[in-house]
């Protein structure tokens, strides 16, 4: 920490204010010396805690505090920018000075583009106003903005430097027309009374506030703000329990809650939003949904206009889960991609199928329509596919209820296409043990001081268990090993063994085929 002599002032608010120093973000949280050393120093919070070195503290002092042990340093006053208020950030981004324009005629910059746009219609007609990461840190003089850009219906505030939501209400309240607000990756102080800035938020219907560092319970206390609104995203924030949003955010139609680590069991406290059409529930860790409220086969009353649900990149695997999602009356779109539901026979477009001939009203799958042909075979092969079980737990109009539970579309798609022939269930084939034991030879053509490894195993066996015993065999990670196979049917022919969750049987090795094995 070095010595400057000529330090600028520092402004008497400056506690609580965004700062802008070396291209980050952060929140000044102390204002004054930092002994032994001479001078004034602001104790800053980062945005990014990897930019931080200490909590606040400096030779055992306490000076602030920080949410991330490492997220808090000091600097020189001289380092950091307040910023700009909002028109000055306006004319910043989309004014240019014309001499330059002319001197740059050849290259055409985003910026230039603005200004061209600017200057045929004139700051007052902008539909749109985008200051992202711009140095914004408040509203200016009372009414400029109004006269300024009175037309603007959606803004761009992502990454500024305003502190508080009273400074997005002053700004906003002159925006008659807003309708849509960004304001992603900011850190703003919660409003002392929320409903004072009903009229400023009177007319907005979409709000984005991914990336800035808050609770449900926060989100909740500043909803009354927003008595209109249609569309939330709060991607990638520290939401974790869900509470029921009672008298608040009963206009939503979709929320997005993706990147946040949820407590499963509290995702039905939002079921009660009755024109909720489209929840985003991706990279949420989520494992289960229940809907105890209806029996299988039944709707439930929860998430009652719910159209459209997203649950990528989960932990689910169980097909219960998907049964439970048949009980939403009004689900027509559904994206569960990179879980893991397999089928039986590891082929994920069975698992497609199955989903398919699972939920009923489903149009759309992973984001490709289900044409009428797709539902009918799906349903058909599912008939086909459960008919032995269906058979064993009683047949008829009335199989047992484990039967149904798991199985609650099957006996609407016997009514809708018939019962299955006997000849036509997917029975499997009867074979003795020592039948389902396949001979195969492990070769390893790189190495050629490798024996071939016999070894007996059933056909059933999933790819990647194989590898992890060709891992205690040859003591090379299972995730290093790659496969192919040869078949004494069609010899000179290496097939590829590109799944890790299919079975040997579903690549049709066979007694006496060759597995190749190759590692990185």
């Amino acid at each position: 920490m070095g010595v400057d002599q000529t330090e600028p002032e520092v402004p008497a608010d400056a506690v609580g204010r965004r700062v802008s120093c070396g291209g980050e973000r952060a929140t000044v949280r102390y204002v004054g010396p930092v002994p032994p050393t001479a001078g004034l120093w602001l104790g800053v919070e980062w945005d990014n805690p990897e930019r931080g070195k200490h909590d606040g503290s400096h030779d055992g002092v306490q000076y602030f505090t920080c949410r991330h042990p490492k997220g808090g340093s000091f600097v020189r006053p001289a380092k950091v920018s307040y910023g700009v208020d909002y028109l000055t950030a306006v004319q910043q981004e989309y004014q240019i000075d014309s001499e330059e324009v002319l001197r740059e005629e050849i290259s055409i910059s985003s910026k230039k583009l603005k200004w061209l746009a600017v200057e045929e219609r004139s700051l007052e007609t902008l539909p749109s106003v985008l200051l992202t990461r711009s140095d914004v840190n408040g509203p200016g003089a009372d009414g400029e903005i109004r006269k300024t850009t009175p037309n603007v219906q959606w803004l761009d505030l992502s990454g500024t430097l305003l502190s508080c939501w009273e400074d997005v209400s002053a700004i906003s309240q002159q925006l008659d027309q807003l309708n849509g607000l960004q304001l992603s990756n900011n850190r703003l102080r919660f409003p002392s009374d929320p409903s004072a800035h009903l009229q400023a938020f009177g007319s907005l219907r979409v709000l984005v506030l991914n990336s800035c560092d808050l609770t449900w319970p926060q989100i909740l206390e500043c909803a009354p703000m927003w008595p209109q609104l249609e569309d939330l995203s709060v991607q990638e924030n520290n939401i974790t329990e869900l509470q029921r949003p009672d008298g608040v955010l009963q206009s939503l139609k979709s929320l997005s809650l993706s990147s946040n680590p949820l407590v499963q069991e509290t995702v039905l406290s939002i079921a009660a939003l009755s024109r909720l059409e489209d929840l985003d529930l991706s990279r949420t860790g989520l494992s289960e949904l229940r809907f105890d409220d209806a029996a299988p086969g039944s709707h439930t009353a929860m998430f009652p206009a719910l159209r459209k649900l997203n649950l990528d990149h989960n932990n689910i695997t169980e097909w219960s889960v998907v049964d439970e999602l048949a009980k939403l009356c009004s689900l027509v779109q559904f994206s569960c991609r990179r879980n893991k539901l397999a089928s039986s026979d590891g082929n994920p477009k069975t698992a497609d199928q199955l989903l398919i001939a699972k939920l009923g009203g489903l149009e759309v799958l992973n984001g490709s329509k289900v044409h009428p042909e797709d539902r009918k075979g799906a349903e058909l092969d599912y008939i086909k596919m459960f008919g032995e079980d269906w058979l064993k737990a009683g047949g008829g109009a009335q199989p047992g209820s484990e039967f149904t539970c798991q199985h609650p579309r099957y006996l609407s798609l016997i009514h809708k296409y018939g019962a299955p022939e006997e000849g036509e269930l997917r029975k499997p084939k009867p074979f003795a043990l020592k039948n389902q034991l396949l001979k195969i030879t492990f070769v390893c053509p790189d190495d050629g001081e490798r024996k071939p490894i016999e070894k007996k195993l059933p056909a059933s066996m999933e790819v990647q268990k194989v590898k992890g015993l060709l891992y205690r065999l040859l003591k090379v990670p299972a995730a290093d090993l790659k496969l192919t196979y040869t078949s004494l049917k069609k010899v000179g022919t290496e097939f590829e063994i590109d799944s890790d969750l299919k079975t040997l049987q579903f690549y049709s090795i066979e007694d006496g085929d060759q597995v190749l094995v190759r590692w990185s």
